[in-house]
């Protein structure tokens, strides 16, 4: 079992907070900070021809900032967003590609310590089991939001690290697609988490998270592993928690740090603690006794107990909505 199990609160999880409104008369003309763009990226090391290719002809895609404000992941409550992800057709879809590649999942799995349902889940939910990697021009979907105000600087760094991928030959421009975020390939990394967790699995010499399942897989789990997963525990359990209780679990502190679906989770109590105030498994039996520090997600209706290795999920993506989908999603696949 995990060391600490914790409490989110379902609709309280969204992005990190946006920075201050940005006074207009501060914000550079697009092609001023274009500029400055290209100038601190040869600075850093980028070649020219990569930056006049990339950059070029650039101009902001209104779409591309109507979808970062308009996140299913939070606006939608817990229960539509679950109804929407874990459809019959994918938890059919699911079972069959978690049979189809057990051999290689079971190889990554040796290799990396996450199990493989865990990495199916993450795999499915992120690109629809490699169907939709994404086919947006990466660069100038990270420029569009790079020079939107609400999350510039976050942005501008993975425009930046997309550079980079191509300053490295890993893929070409033309090849570059992702997201209308900028996430790339079947799992979805950003260009900076793809610098920093990608896996050459296959061993032919590139990190290929567009085409090659080894590489995917593997990326998964090292990103997993490498965040905090322990393949000696699972991610948590759905509970039932008496009417009488529900106030005064709504009402647990919260944690200070950390992105807001993080904030959402309650300080860590025992699981001792957790039976006195009455929780129970979904079969209503109790839970087990023990020290084990444990929390709890809920949209006020299902009440799950998380442990840490949902925070490895968080880390993924910091969305509660996002996390029990793929815990959910794995739990169909013992």
């Amino acid at each position: 079992m995990a060391t600490a199990v914790t409490i989110a609160i379902a609709g309280s999880a969204a992005a990190q907070d946006p920075p201050p409104a940005v006074p207009a008369s501060a914000v550079p003309s697009f092609d001023t900070w274009l500029a400055e763009v290209r100038s601190e990226a040869l600075t850093r090391g980028i070649r020219q021809e990569v930056v006049d290719a990339a950059l070029a002809d650039l101009q902001p895609i209104e779409q591309i900032l109507d979808r970062d404000r308009t996140q299913a992941e939070f606006t939608l409550d817990l229960t539509s967003y679950l109804k929407r992800r874990l459809t019959r057709t994918t938890l059919r879809t699911a079972q069959r590609m978690h049979t189809e590649h057990r051999e290689l999942l079971e190889s990554v799995a040796k290799k990396y310590g996450i199990q493989p349902r865990i990495i199916t889940a993450v795999w499915g939910l992120e690109s629809n089991f490699g169907r939709f990697a994404g086919v947006r021009p990466t660069i100038p979907a990270l420029a569009t939001l790079a020079y939107d105000q609400r999350r510039g600087p976050l942005f501008r760094l993975e425009l930046f690290s997309a550079l980079e991928i191509l300053n490295r030959g890993d893929i070409e421009l033309a090849n570059l697609k992702g997201s209308w975020a900028g996430a790339l390939g079947q799992p979805q990394f950003m260009p900076s988490t793809y610098l920093k967790f990608s896996q050459d699995f296959d061993g032919d010499g590139r990190r290929d998270i567009w085409s090659s399942l080894a590489d995917v897989f593997a990326s998964v789990a090292f990103y997993l592993r490498e965040h905090g997963w322990s393949e000696a525990s699972t991610w948590g359990r759905e509970v039932a928690v008496p009417k009488a209780q529900r106030a005064a679990i709504l009402k647990l502190p919260r944690r200070e740090d950390g992105c807001r679906a993080e904030r959402a989770l309650t300080e860590p109590m025992s699981l001792d603690r957790w039976r006195k105030l009455g929780v129970k498994t979904t079969a209503s039996r109790p839970l087990p006794g023990g020290k084990i520090d444990a929390s709890m997600v809920t949209d006020g209706a299902r009440f799950f107990l998380v442990y840490k290795n949902y925070e490895a999920l968080l880390a993924y993506n910091c969305a509660t909505s996002y996390a029990l989908s793929v815990a959910l999603l794995s739990d169909k696949l013992k």
